[in-house]
């Protein structure tokens, strides 16, 4: 990764496409959001056409040397390929470019790393860049910092003939386990905060969607949530949780979630596991969706993607159209009707489209709860408690020793208590 103090460099973008290079232009403005960012200046951008995939450079003979003297032309100090690259690809582009290079892996580890503000998302993030650093610790330039000594845990250090990159590739599988470990500590106090939401019986919505597309602002706007907002990609990382209380009096609860992206490094994917289960376990899932974007509609295909190794693809979904007041393209409205079924359109900023957003929000709690009317003795009033507590209450009548409550309750809780429906 590139030190802050050595940000502001200038950067030069790559991307290799087989058959299409209008989406090949689109994944590059992509990258230079990202490497915005991340604190690089892009000063140029190649598309490639590539026939064939060069098992040396990734690119062909004659690719490779035009996109080196564009790069020369251009004054960049950094080449950044939106594609992934292997390490010995790496190594043998810089030797050919004569400045450091990248892949857009690399750049969303950085970013990664600069937004992370929690402990949790600090741990996830250094053991997503520690299993990138491992199979390219032949181009790193300085090594990890190691216990010095002659005995205890140094003295192995130094068995005869043991090489460089051996000692540092064991140090790194060690932080690797350690920091499994702490992340496995905090999974389990998560695991246990989401026991509690679930045994509260409130219904749970997660925000989810492609980075930047005002999933925070939304939030905001809903339950003066105050979470950070910025127009940059993956300004949140860290899970937020507020409370919000529907026109019928019932309490539902949002859950802000990290964005999903394109080309999503797995190694994220797996070291946000913990993080991005918040969505696997919400009752709904709040998909938003830039209606502004006309790459919105492939941001809404990379969200499915992510579902899907999730094991989320399933679950029920409101898809909202954000920043509607700023879509200027009807034809992508319609566009993304067809993709997403069950939506509502809105303007976070704006504040419009609320009203029919938490009618959709209602609706679809009904689907999922049954109207009942429950006759309680007063003896066990610790179930009108319950059902108070975790149910919407319709109406409450006392009637001689029993208490008539008419409520709606989700399927579990009136199957709990059927023996004492009217």
């Amino acid at each position: 990764m590139i030190p802050l103090m050595e940000r502001k460099s200038k950067a030069f973008l790559s991307a290799g496409y087989k058959d299409n290079k209008h989406e090949c232009e689109e994944h590059l403005h992509e990258l230079s959001l990202l490497a915005d960012t991340y604190g690089l200046e892009t000063v140029g951008k190649m598309p490639c056409l590539l026939r064939k995939i060069t098992a040396s450079t990734f690119l062909t003979k004659g690719k490779l040397e035009e996109a080196v003297e564009s790069a020369r032309e251009a004054g960049a100090n950094i080449a950044i390929f939106d594609n992934e690259i292997s390490p010995s690809q790496q190594r043998n582009l810089e030797k050919a470019f004569g400045i450091t290079v990248m892949d857009r892996t690399e750049v969303i580890l950085g970013v990664f790393a600069d937004h992370a503000h929690s402990k949790e998302a600090h741990l996830q993030v250094e053991l997503a860049q520690t299993k990138y650093q491992v199979p390219r610790l032949k181009r790193l330039w300085t090594h990890l910092g190691r216990q010095a000594g002659t005995a205890g845990a140094g003295a192995y250090l130094k068995g005869a003939g043991e090489k460089q990159i051996e000692i540092d590739k064991r140090l790194l599988s060690k932080r690797i386990t350690q920091l499994e470990k702490e992340i496995k500590e905090i999974r389990e106090h998560r695991l246990t905060q989401r026991k509690q939401r679930m045994r509260s019986g409130i219904p749970t919505f997660a925000l989810i969607g492609y980075t930047n597309v005002g999933k925070s602002t939304l939030l905001n706007a809903l339950t003066d949530a105050d979470v950070l907002v910025e127009d940059k990609l993956f300004a949140t990382l860290d899970t937020t949780t507020r409370k919000f209380v529907l026109p019928n009096n019932q309490e539902i609860l949002f859950i802000d979630t990290v964005g999903f992206i394109r080309k999503l490094p797995h190694l994220l994917v797996a070291s946000f596991m913990s993080t991005l289960e918040e969505a696997l376990q919400a009752d709904i899932l709040l998909h938003i969706i830039d209606a502004s974007d006309p790459a919105a509609c492939e941001h809404v295909q990379a969200t499915f993607e992510v579902l899907k190794e999730l094991g989320a693809a399933n679950k029920p979904m409101i898809s909202i159209f954000n920043k509607i007041d700023q879509n200027e393209d009807p034809g992508l409205l319609k566009r993304l009707r067809v993709l997403c079924s069950n939506s509502v359109m809105i303007s976070a900023i704006e504040k419009t489209g609320f009203d029919d957003l938490i009618d959709r929000l209602t609706k679809e709690l009904e689907k999922r709860r049954k109207n009942v009317t429950l006759k309680l003795p007063q003896s066990d009033y610790a179930i009108v408690s319950d059902v108070n507590e975790r149910g919407n209450v319709v109406e409450t009548e006392y009637v001689d020793n029993d208490v008539i409550v008419t409520a709606e309750l989700p399927h579990e809780l009136a199957e709990k208590y059927k023996k004492y429906q009217i």
